[in-house]
């Protein structure tokens, strides 16, 4: 059915409403002299003042050092340009927080005459959080994938060695994959409410137990940690430490051959944990001769950031030595 009456104007307080309800922030940008002006919401999301004198190299200095050549050439660019144009970009604030704007315009705006430029500024920081939020855990699935396919395969063939018949294999394969499914549950966030997850040495072995078992390899893998509970995010965060180290051991270090042995000790001296992952009877531990690949990064990541501590790699001679220092408090929370 076609309206039989005219919609109603907007009136400006309706506008500016509407602008603020989206979180829209105005500004104009006078090419002749290069000032800026910006509204009140603008300036807020800058954490600048506009007393008349703001500048387009004002606004720069504000833009992050990685994104401030491309953006300005883009608007420089768009200066000749009558029509639209949109360009996402960061800044950092006066708290040294780094915010994502998008900046949507008009170049010219329509009037080749006009020589100034009109748009708006969005605040999209949550968008690209959690842009780069799927992205990480795109590769973080994808790696944790290619891990699993690695892992069954050196399973199958440490099992194999220690085996005699098809039967037996069959078991005993079965029994670490299982152990594996278990230990994969860890390296996983657990529902809220389920209270603390684990103790730090029951956290180890039960990781640990899909690489050694009660006959051919018993004894290979020895655990002695302080006895200490372990917060859920922390259990989670320190799982997927100890799953990526156990899957580099299993494809490069010692638990890759027959007599590989590895030790796991550790201590508490003034609120730090520190455990050292020892390496025994493997191959010769070569330090990575190329960039470091997404597990390397992922086990940086965690430790430094979720676990507030550091690890530091020893490639010696004899094995691979890994230490851990994580702060007490920060595990048990």
């Amino acid at each position: 059915m076609r309206r039989s009456t005219p919609l109603p104007e907007w009136t400006a307080a309706e506008f500016r409403n509407a602008m603020k309800s989206a979180g829209v922030a105005l500004w104009m940008w006078i090419i002749d002299d290069d000032t800026f002006v910006m509204d009140e919401k603008a300036c807020d999301l800058w954490q600048v003042i506009d007393d008349g004198d703001l500048t387009f190299e004002d606004l720069s200095a504000k833009i992050h050092p990685a994104d401030r050549e491309r953006v300005r050439t883009a608007f420089t660019a768009t200066r000749a340009i009558d029509g639209p144009f949109e360009i996402d970009f960061r800044i950092i604030t006066n708290d040294e927080t780094v915010r994502w704007i998008s900046a949507r315009g008009q170049g010219n705006s329509g009037d080749p005459n006009t020589e100034k430029m009109t748009g708006i500024f969005l605040d999209v920081t949550g968008r690209k959080q959690a842009e780069e939020g799927h992205e990480l855990l795109a590769g973080e699935m994808s790696h944790r994938v290619k891990n699993l396919l690695a892992l069954a395969s050196g399973l199958t063939a440490i099992t194999a060695r220690g085996t005699e018949t098809k039967e037996a294999m069959v078991s005993q394969l079965t029994e670490r994959l299982s152990a594996l499914g278990r230990a994969h549950d860890l390296v996983r966030p657990l529902p809220d409410g389920q209270g603390n997850a684990a103790l730090l040495g029951d956290l180890f072995t039960v990781l640990l137990a899909p690489y050694d078992d009660e006959v051919a390899f018993a004894g290979r893998i020895r655990v002695a940690v302080p006895r200490m509970g372990l917060g859920e995010k922390s259990a989670t965060s320190l799982a997927l430490v100890i799953h990526e180290l156990a899957t580099n051991s299993l494809k490069y270090g010692a638990l890759s051959v027959e007599q590989g042995l590895l030790d796991v000790s550790g201590e508490i001296e003034d609120g730090v944990v520190e455990i050292v992952w020892t390496e025994h009877g493997g191959p010769v531990a070569e330090a990575p001769q190329f960039s470091e690949g997404f597990g390397s990064k992922l086990v940086q990541r965690t430790v430094g950031g979720h676990l507030g501590g550091s690890i530091s790699y020893e490639w010696a001679a004899t094995g691979l030595v890994v230490r851990l220092r994580m702060k007490e408090d920060r595990l048990s929370a």
